[in-house]
């Protein structure tokens, strides 16, 4: 066939077949960009454990946290307990272009970690704060709700970067001290979501439950702790293979997720790295947003709660058939 090639020591096999449905790519274009972005995505992926999302030919796509059992003895792991599954997972860890390649050839297309390196105990190196738009709202809605984070961070000395999630939202990122614990994270990430919901309560909200959003675009601070956030150079499973992509806070205006693609994307890079040059130094988190986020319930406990407070109010009063 000729589309087997090895590359970095990776076999690389079926290219030019098309990557998914409304990809507008190939196995070949994803691959080219993984290895053309290269260190660029493999730094904010490195040391962390990794969580790809795949797709096979015919199939919907799958989250694959546990390696599987055919993956090469040189690729760097780390075996986590998970809590939730109560087994033991062994994740990835993505420390050179070469892994890269060898899920690029997996058809692993998206890359996400957690915002805990490896060796956790120095805690989350990010607050990060997911602002996602309702499904009828355009991008602007999105990058209206960044700028109201961007104030509540600077009413309290904090800065942050931004960029696309190759969907149609937008990620803030603030970089952390080492040492700081994932419930005073957590808690410092309500805090900014609720500080920024009173800015403009008529644009975001930060109501988990999504009948209650009305509308409005979803702050969502629930990434701390073992959440796991798309990383940025990673492409997404998303009509034309978008990526997510850095954005100055000065072109927030000017751009819309679909302008950065594995096809795309590099030639606005060059050779640049923008999501390393212009992050801030690292912070720590003001006593003040620590105090009032521990006042502010878990969204996802608080969410579970409501929903069974909902379901037990219709089962004592049922509503009369239209």
């Amino acid at each position: 066939m000729g589309s087997e090639e090895v590359r970095a020591g990776v076999t690389l096999t079926n290219l030019d077949k098309p990557l998914f449905d409304g990809a507008e790519a190939t196995k070949r274009d994803l691959v080219d960009y993984l290895e053309a972005v290269g260190d660029r995505l493999v730094r904010p992926l490195r040391d962390r454990p990794l969580s790809v999302v795949r797709v096979r030919p015919g199939q919907q796509p799958f989250m694959q946290k546990n390696l599987p059992k055919y993956t090469p003895d040189w690729l760097h792991r780390v075996t986590v307990w998970a809590e939730s599954s109560h087994r033991e997972v062994t994740y990835a860890l993505c420390d050179d272009v070469r892994t890269l390649l060898w899920f690029g050839n997996q058809r692993a297309v998206e890359y996400h970690t957690t915002l805990l390196l490896a060796e956790h105990s120095k805690g989350p190196t990010h607050l990060v704060l997911d602002l996602d738009p309702s499904p009828d709202q355009p991008f602007r809605q999105a990058v209206l709700a960044a700028k109201l984070i961007r104030a509540a961070l600077a009413d309290d000395g904090l800065a942050g970067s931004v960029k696309t999630s190759g969907a149609k939202g937008v990620h803030v990122f603030v970089p952390l001290v080492p040492g700081l614990s994932i419930e005073d994270v957590a808690a410092a990430t309500r805090a900014v979501a609720a500080r920024a919901e009173r800015l403009d309560p008529d644009l975001a909200t930060t109501a988990f439950i999504r009948e209650d959003r009305g509308g409005r675009v979803f702050l969502d601070s629930t990434r701390a702790g073992g959440g796991t956030v798309v990383a940025a150079y990673s492409p997404r499973i998303r009509p034309g293979t978008t990526v997510s992509f850095p954005v100055g806070w000065a072109d927030l205006d000017n751009v819309t997720p679909q302008d950065f693609t594995v096809r795309t994307a590099l030639n606005q890079l060059g050779e640049r790295d923008p999501w390393a040059d212009d992050m801030p130094e690292p912070q720590t988190l003001p006593a003040d947003l620590i105090e009032e986020g521990h006042t502010i319930p878990i969204a996802r406990v608080q969410a579970m709660h409501e929903g069974k407070r909902r379901a037990r109010a219709r089962r004592e009063n049922p509503q009369p058939e239209q």
